[in-house]
């Protein structure tokens, strides 16, 4: 049994605790329920209140709550990549997101997740809220607000298109040098993606792009220069013949942007090579 769904109403006169009663309901050892609940897999619901993660095994639900459990035992078993802190001005934080690391959970848990990590091991301890995603195969710069005002003011940058996002990606092909442009609609919609050929090389036929994205669809990197005929080299799931055993080779290299609270210019690059 790998993946198992499991909803309880809470019965007037329970006296049980929610580990107690999940443990029961899955017919899981109250050890595997409890190793969940820390990893983000067990969701209640409270009259009055929206649902939310409960992670402490103790907690005696009231009547009528509603606890979810979202065992996925392969899940729960992983070890994520330990992100790294890049910057911290205490109401947002720059951080380097490895691949293979997701920027949040999911309803089956949230251990291998960016915001997870930062809410863990951030001092002082804050609250970590998503600003802008970034593909779990993929690696690179991510912002991290820590209050929900501060989300808003960095959300509004990137809807706005204030933030500049720069990205090295690997393609399979040999790019044009100089500067490009696709412009090919993404599910309906406009979708540009501007590119610089920084290096090929003729040996394996890989040509490595910076990149700067005009708009914000879905994978748009990546679809675009499969659409092209460039796919990225490790992409799983757009182009053909760009296997590779090192991951996808698409990088948020850099993040440019106005401070909204000081409006200091900021600017994040990672190293090359």
């Amino acid at each position: 049994m790998t993946r198992v769904p499991v909803h309880v109403r809470v019965d007037p006169g329970e006296s049980r605790t929610a580990c107690a009663i999940l443990a029961q309901a899955a017919g899981l050892s109250k050890l595997r329920v409890k190793d969940a609940m820390q990893k983000g897999a067990v969701w209640w619901k409270r009259a009055g209140a929206g649902e939310q993660r409960l992670r402490r095994a103790q907690t005696t639900p009231p009547a009528g709550s509603i606890l979810a459990l979202y065992y996925d035992a392969e899940l729960l078993a992983r070890v994520a990549p330990l992100a790294e802190r890049v910057y911290d001005q205490a109401r947002f934080s720059i951080w380097f997101k490895p691949a293979g690391l997701l920027t949040q959970g999911t309803r089956f848990g949230d251990h291998c997740s960016l915001l997870r990590q930062a809410e863990v091991f951030l001092r002082p301890r804050r609250g970590a809220f998503l600003v802008h995603r970034l593909d779990r195969e993929a690696a690179g710069l991510t912002i991290i607000a820590h209050d929900h005002a501060a989300a808003g003011a960095l959300s509004r940058l990137f809807a706005e298109r204030r933030v500049v996002k720069r990205y090295r990606v690997e393609v399979r092909g040999r790019v044009d040098p100089g500067a490009g442009r696709i412009d090919l609609p993404l599910d309906g919609k406009p979708a540009v993606t501007e590119y610089t050929r920084l290096h090929h090389d003729p040996a394996t036929g890989i040509s490595e792009v910076g990149v700067v994205m005009q708009t914000g669809r879905k994978h748009q990197i990546r679809r675009h220069f499969a659409l092209a005929g460039f796919p990225v080299m490790g992409d799983p799931a757009y182009g053909r013949n760009n296997r590779n055993a090192a991951g996808l080779k698409l990088t948020a290299w850099g993040l440019e942007f106005s401070c909204p609270f000081t409006g200091q210019p900021m600017k994040f690059e990672l190293p090359v090579g």
